[in-house]
């Protein structure tokens, strides 16, 4: 008979209280110890045990399912808390909300324990950057053109909180307001600028305006850079608009050619005009050098005019008449005693002595030639004197 059957469920009998089982001390019984355990159990939770006899044998497989049920519990409250633990990165920050209601401070990065079920922990990565690409098509502009563009915008993530709480869909709001200041934007602007040079100026107003939508709407999204990766004209007009882009490209390149021919030619006049200055000036200085000199000269002379009048003036005119003579080179002599004229080409004899080798002393051919025209000279005195005026001017001398 079994130690737990009615009426031997004494003390003597049980394994907890020590007892001999034929005679012998030997392991506890697992129902036994299930039993006990039970009833620890219920003792805790208020439950009360069943008398002796049947009562206690009636309540074991309820003892036994309470004893389950508590090892069970104990195992899910280990679990539970097993699941509270959690880790951050280094590029995230977490957000908890606890019955729905946002903690002051945002969780940094490391090891954390929430209670799970209580809490609810968000994850947010606030150092990546993301980009989105943004495909318009005919977009309206300002002079009622149509064009395609596609805009890149980048963004991270600067507010957790305001990211995770302020806007049910982030993202989607981002993507809404990103399309309305690109409309915004192309309407506001010429077709030739956004093809052109207004590229730059139109992304930096996408992005002012961009990002004073997302502050409005507390999404926590700060946007990093706008860039517009392609705008071209619908297919249909494609090449109408490269010719235009092509024309203003030679505009373009025929501005910069003149331009570079003025840079060139500016610098030269300026040097010209200068260089003219410069001579103009030393000509002035020439001129009035050679003034001065000449009055000086005059008034010397008319020293010596006042000494001797008549020498002076026999003396001026011969200088006068030898300049004339030296300056001419043909020679016209009247001859007295009838109405010829000896006319003397000094240059053409001059030109076919040199052409028959008689390159010599000028004098010496003045010489000759003054001996060849002295018999058609009325007389002595008159040869002599051509011969003395003509070689005096070859020399520079005076007579």
């Amino acid at each position: 008979m079994a130690w737990n059957e009615p009426g031997n469920n004494g003390n003597g009998n049980n394994p907890w209280g020590g007892g001999r089982r034929g005679g012998d001390q030997g392991p506890p019984d697992i129902d036994e110890v299930i039993k006990n355990l039970s009833k620890k159990v219920n003792g805790l939770f208020g439950s009360s045990s069943g008398g002796s006899g049947g009562g206690g044998a009636s309540q074991a497989p309820g003892n036994m399912s309470a004893g389950v049920l508590v090892g069970l519990v104990a195992v899910a409250a280990i679990i539970w808390g097993f699941m509270g633990f959690y880790v951050v990165d280094e590029a995230e920050r977490g957000v908890v909300l606890r019955f729905g209601k946002v903690l002051n401070a945002t969780v940094a990065p490391g090891l954390h324990w929430n209670p799970p079920i209580v809490d609810e922990v968000n994850l947010v990565n606030v150092s990546e950057l993301n980009a989105k690409t943004y495909e318009n098509r005919a977009m309206l502009t300002t002079d009622e053109n149509i064009i395609d563009i596609d805009v890149t915008v980048q963004y991270v993530i600067q507010d957790p909180v305001n990211y995770v709480i302020a806007v049910q869909d982030p993202e989607r709001s981002l993507d809404n307001a990103a399309e309305s200041a690109i409309r915004h934007e192309v309407g506001s602007n010429f077709m030739d600028q956004i093809l052109t040079t207004g590229r730059e100026q139109m992304a930096a107003a996408v992005q002012d305006r961009l990002q004073e939508y997302m502050d409005n709407y507390d999404t926590g999204i700060r946007v990093a850079r706008v860039n517009v990766v392609q705008a071209q004209p619908p297919d249909a007009v494609r090449p109408a608009f490269d010719d235009v882009i092509r024309a203003r490209e030679d505009e373009q390149r025929a501005q910069n050619q003149a331009q570079q021919f003025a840079n060139q030619r500016i610098p030269e006049a300026r040097g010209e005009a200068q260089r003219q200055i410069e001579q103009a000036n030393a000509y002035k200085q020439q001129a009035i050098a050679q003034a001065e000199g000449e009055a000086s000269r005059f008034d010397q002379l008319l020293v010596e005019y006042q000494k001797a009048p008549e020498v002076t003036r026999q003396r001026l005119y011969i200088e006068s008449l030898q300049d004339v003579m030296t300056a001419s080179s043909k020679v016209m002599i009247d001859v007295e005693g009838g109405n010829n004229m000896l006319y003397v080409p000094l240059d053409k004899i001059m030109e076919q002595n040199a052409a028959a080798g008689r390159l010599g002393d000028n004098t010496q051919d003045l010489r000759d030639l003054a001996n060849q025209l002295a018999p058609y000279l009325p007389g002595p005195s008159t040869a002599n004197s051509v011969d003395r005026t003509r070689i005096g001017g070859s020399r520079g001398g005076r007579p």
